[in-house]
């Protein structure tokens, strides 16, 4: 079965805003943080740009959180927006509002963490680096 894993663009903040993400989700870095500068082709890049995330990866469960770094000399450009949202689903209420609580931290709450008339307890924000993410618990949905 085809697996989706959200992939994150950020300027300059990826390796920052993983280990935000590595501090509320757990876990470890998948393999290595690879930078820009590792990369062939790269040596007329600043020292900045040569720093920037060229790939990180975070298992959260079974699947993947990834992301870059723009490179703006390479005509990259970031737009934000709220197109993409990551949606993650804890096993309890209480990994829902531990998620939220940390994600919310600096970001802004659309929705807070409330049961819905659909029957989940369910809540949106977008974090402080833009990243727009709801956290979405159904207890009829539950695995364990």
């Amino acid at each position: 079965m085809p697996k989706l894993n959200p992939y994150l663009n950020f300027d300059g903040k990826a390796e920052e805003a993983f280990t935000f993400y590595k501090s509320i989700f757990g876990g470890e870095f998948l393999g290595e943080i690879y930078k820009m500068g590792n990369a062939p082709g790269t040596e007329g890049l600043s020292e900045e740009e040569k720093n920037r995330v060229m790939h990180i990866a975070l298992p959260v469960g079974n699947d993947l959180l990834m992301a870059s770094d723009i490179v703006p000399s390479m005509n990259q450009q970031l737009k934000l927006g709220n197109n993409n949202y990551v949606s993650i689903f804890p096993d309890s209420r209480e990994q829902a509002d531990a998620f939220f609580k940390g994600l919310a931290e600096g970001g802004v709450i659309e929705m807070p963490m409330e049961d819905q008339f659909w029957g989940d307890y369910f809540g949106s924000l977008v974090d402080k680096y833009g990243v727009c993410w709801m956290v979405n618990f159904n207890e009829a949905n539950k695995t364990n």
